[in-house]
């Protein structure tokens, strides 16, 4: 087959076997696509989530209204924690917040899984009464 390439900006006609046809012909579509791609993001970069998040919206900014009911709502969440023991309240948080299972808290506390529940349970009873109260008010 023949092949007309560049070489050193003049067109050259060049004899190749099948095989080498095939292989410039798919690097050329690869080229035709790369070249699309480009044309697609035009300012050079790859489109992602931080360029949405960081170009397409302001960024968030917390009003004060906000501030005040977020720090609101954490002292209320520490009233509650407070009337705990220290062991409920560790046994909560690392089910609540860190995630670990009633096995995984019982081996870091040195107690049995069934000690973890109760803990868990009666600091979840107070949290319940505390809003239900607020609710009343």
């Amino acid at each position: 087959m023949e092949v007309t390439i560049n070489y050193n900006g003049q067109a050259v006609a060049v004899e190749v076997t099948l095989e080498v046809y095939e292989f410039l012909d798919r690097a050329d579509h690869k080229t035709e696509n790369l070249f699309h791609e480009q044309r697609r993001h035009w300012d050079g970069r790859e489109f992602d989530e931080y360029i949405a998040f960081t170009e397409g919206v302001d960024v968030y900014s917390e009003t004060p209204e906000e501030y005040l009911c977020r720090m609101e709502t954490l002292h209320e969440l520490m009233a509650v924690l407070d009337t705990c023991t220290e062991a409920q309240r560790r046994r909560f948080l690392l089910y609540a917040l860190d995630g670990l299972s009633l096995a995984e808290i019982g081996v870091l506390c040195g107690c049995s899984k069934v000690a973890v529940y109760q803990s868990v349970e009666a600091v979840r009873k107070k949290f319940i009464n505390f809003f239900e109260n607020r609710l009343n008010e």
